[in-house]
């Protein structure tokens, strides 16, 4: 009976911080999972906007050019909506990726993100627009990508 009591002691004293590992370790991987999740859902929305540019392309979108003039009002108000999309998805994940503090695998994440945000802010008419398109955006995306649009309109002066 002794036995028992010691034993039911020890299930006592290696059971619960035990279970509290488990507990611990099950969360961060259900964070883990979530934020791939996000990720993978966030990269499904970019690839249908490519879709979008891509059925719109008499916009010239993807070109470092300039549409020819004259530019009808239709055109522009295409190109808003299309680059208000745009920004909207990257105000997302910026908000859902970005942060002061990011692990390795978290880094690569966002890494590929800032790369297409990058991507976008050497093309002219979107770095043009951009000023217009982050009225009322979150506050720190906003200062992140008119930073980006600045150095982007730097390197493409030199």
């Amino acid at each position: 009976m002794i036995w028992l009591e010691g034993l039911s002691y020890l299930v006592t004293i290696l059971g619960f911080p035990a279970a509290i590992f488990v507990i611990v370790r099950e969360e961060r991987l259900r964070r883990a999972n979530e934020v791939s999740e996000l990720h993978r859902s966030l990269s499904q929305e970019y690839d249908g906007f490519l879709r979008m540019v891509m059925d719109n392309s008499d916009l010239l979108l993807m070109s470092q050019s300039q549409l020819p003039e004259p530019v009808s009002q239709e055109q522009c108000e295409r190109i808003e909506i299309i680059y208000r999309m745009l920004l909207s998805l990257f105000e997302k994940a910026f908000i859902i990726l970005h942060s002061d503090e990011m692990d390795t695998e978290a880094r690569r994440r966002w890494s590929s993100w800032e790369d297409d945000i990058i991507e976008w802010c050497q093309r002219d008419h979107f770095r043009q627009l951009l000023p217009k398109l982050v009225e009322g955006e979150d506050p720190q995306f906003r200062a992140y990508i008119l930073q980006l649009g600045q150095e982007a309109e730097g390197s493409a002066m030199t």
